[in-house]
């Protein structure tokens, strides 16, 4: 079983300020209940999670109704420190789950089989990544970014799989990746302009940007191929919360 931190910083931002007056994003509503908790519950009905830290801000997040095994702890001020936070606070050098607070489809199942495909690599950050097909099968009104790859187009998920051993020595390369995640051609100039040129020919392939990403943060990656679009599918405009609000009420009746 894994420990795992959920990341509940992030403010609302200006799209979604109209839906929901909640100033940060993991407390806006759905369904009654705040987003972070949908995640929290899918962790903890998984049963591959132990403790859950959900890091974010503190005295908001402590009047959510969580799982038993949930803890709530003051965040930092980008993503990384917030990460930090979360791993000194579980004292441990095991490897330990990452997920956002803005994916409240996530489902029990989505983690479990994540969690199995990583068990079977051996690695240092893992990464899921669905695709396009799938997640239009699925959502058919998702809008989502996708990269086209040579093996096809995908999108990313929000939940991760870390060694914490390699979060303090790849904080600067990591936060400029955080920090670009939604421009797939920015991300290839951090990789290097062979990348872009690859990748605005559609040449690029999976294992060399897993292997020049293992290079630039000094760890071994590992890509994991996800038939679950619930891993990606974050709320960070209206027309997910919309989207995320219909589904969830559809299951719901």
């Amino acid at each position: 079983m894994y420990d795992a931190i959920i990341l509940a910083g992030g403010e609302n931002n200006k799209k979604l300020l109209g839906l929901s007056p909640q100033p940060y994003e993991a407390l806006i509503e759905i369904a009654g209940q705040p987003m972070v908790t949908f995640v929290a519950n899918a962790l903890a009905a998984s049963g591959a999670v132990n403790r859950i830290l959900v890091v974010g801000p503190e005295s908001a997040l402590q009047q959510c109704a969580f799982p038993p095994q949930v803890s709530v702890l003051a965040g930092g001020h980008t993503i990384m420190e917030t990460i930090q936070i979360g791993m000194a606070a579980l004292g441990h050098r095991q490897k330990v789950l990452v997920a956002t607070a803005d994916i409240p489809l996530l489902t029990a199942e989505a983690v479990n089989d994540f969690v199995a495909q990583c068990s079977c690599i051996d690695a240092d950050f893992y990464y899921p990544i669905i695709s396009q097909e799938m997640n239009e099968r699925c959502y058919p009104s998702t809008r989502r970014t996708y990269v086209r790859l040579r093996e096809g187009t995908f999108t990313g998920g929000n939940i991760f799989l870390v060694n914490p051993d390699i979060v303090s020595r790849s904080l600067t390369v990591a936060n400029r990746i955080i920090e670009n995640r939604k421009n797939p051609l920015t991300l290839c100039g951090i990789l290097g302009w062979g990348f872009v040129i690859k990748f605005l020919i559609g040449t690029l392939g999976l294992a060399e940007v897993e292997g020049r990403v293992s290079e630039l943060l000094k760890l071994r990656g590992a890509v994991v191929h996800s038939r679950f679009p619930e891993l990606g599918i974050d709320v960070d405009k209206p027309s997910d919360l919309e989207l995320v609000r219909s589904a969830i009420a559809s299951n719901v009746l």
